[in-house]
């Protein structure tokens, strides 16, 4: 089915469509981007919606895009968003400000037991019995003129949103859950505002290393991770993965040593040998009480069998709370609550305060306390 939207391409439209909108308390937000050779998002569309009217801004027309970048911040104003984290990448890129307080309609839907990880177009249809169309999904978002199909379609990507939230809202306020879900946005929000400091410790295998090879495996990625940002290239066309492992492992320390340990295109040892060899020879100058603790291995068949046993305590958890099982915890806090059990020492995660804190970590520490 069409609806009306509206196309913003200057900024006059922009301040008098804001304008015209500023008594609302809520607004349905979705972006159109492209990212297949660049770190960053590309915006190409931001798509807003307060009431029966969509309106697409053109980011690609407009010159001065503060009176949104105001919108994401308003503090009186609810955002509302479907899997938020690709758009808040957008916004935190393109105008340094990120949408709060955030409503992401995905995860509502989790911790109300209506679904984990529903795509939008599942979400509509169960709640608003409309099967959305999916022609446009592999659009080029950059070309301009954008066409009526694409128009039609970034507008039902949004306009469907209010009332979804309507329904979601409503449920969260019989559960008493709407504090929930407003968390949950403000940790999806401070997870990407403290960047990727940690992306060392996701490199497959990097429990084998001990501290001075961790060490430069962090420095290394922390290197890949400035290179990427300000060349605004993938992090593996600069090198990959495997090629951050081996450096750390082998520590080359000359041309040489660093083409025969290390699988890397004779393109990228080009450009960024003499960088490489920088950033090993500062590692090795490191003094032993400022490496990285090493990580740990995987877990013995006792400690996996009673992570089994926990994330069965957290199903019942769940069930008891009408959430999903998988929106309580992320799949690897549940090792890491039972490795803090066993070494009694650790810092928590962000997402482990609040309700959860009280409701779902708390008591699964008192389990494992029990069944030691």
């Amino acid at each position: 089915m069409s609806m009306e939207w509206e196309l913003i391409e200057s900024d006059d439209a922009l301040h008098a469509m804001l304008d015209g909108v500023a008594d609302c308390t809520v607004v349905a937000i979705d972006t159109e981007f492209m990212r297949r050779n660049t770190f960053y998002p590309q915006v190409a569309l931001v798509q807003l919606c307060f009431g029966d009217k969509a309106w697409l801004v053109d980011p690609l027309q407009i010159t001065d895009p503060s009176p949104l970048a105001q919108l994401l911040v308003n503090p009186a104003v609810t955002k509302v968003l479907h899997s938020a984290s690709e758009d808040l990448e957008v916004f935190g890129h393109w105008l340094g400000v990120l949408p709060d307080p955030l409503f992401d309609s995905q995860r509502a839907s989790a911790l109300l037991d209506r679904g984990f990880g529903l795509g939008y177009r599942a979400l509509v249809q169960a709640i608003c019995d409309v099967d959305l169309p999916k022609g446009e999904t592999q659009s080029n978002w950059l070309q301009r003129p954008l066409t009526e199909s694409q128009c039609e379609y970034a507008a039902q990507d949004v306009a469907w949103l209010l009332p979804v939230w309507r329904d979601l809202y409503q449920q969260c306020e019989r559960e008493g859950k709407i504090e929930w879900v407003l968390a949950d946005g403000r940790d999806a929000i401070q997870t990407l505002a403290t960047g990727a400091g940690d992306y060392f410790k996701r490199i497959k295998n990097g429990w084998k290393l001990d501290a001075r090879q961790l060490g430069i495996l962090r420095a290394v990625c922390a290197w890949r991770e400035e290179v990427a940002r300000s060349r605004d290239k993938p992090r593996g066309w600069i090198i990959d993965d495997l090629a951050c492992l081996q450096l750390a492992q082998y520590d080359p320390r000359s041309q040489e040593e660093l083409r025969e340990v290390v699988d890397l295109p004779e393109s990228a040892l080009r450009r960024n040998e003499d960088a490489l060899l920088e950033v090993l020879a500062a590692q090795r100058a490191r003094p032993q009480e400022s490496l990285p603790m090493t990580l740990p291995g995987p877990l013995d068949p006792k400690q996996r069998k009673r992570l089994k046993n926990l994330k069965a305590r957290a199903r019942q958890i769940a069930e008891q709370l009408g959430t999903a099982p998988e929106a309580l915890l992320q799949s690897k806090d549940y090792e890491l609550l039972l490795r803090q059990s066993e070494s009694g020492a650790g810092d928590s995660p962000q997402h482990w305060q609040g309700w959860r804190r009280e409701l779902v970590v708390e008591p699964l520490r008192d389990y494992l306390a029990e069944t030691i």
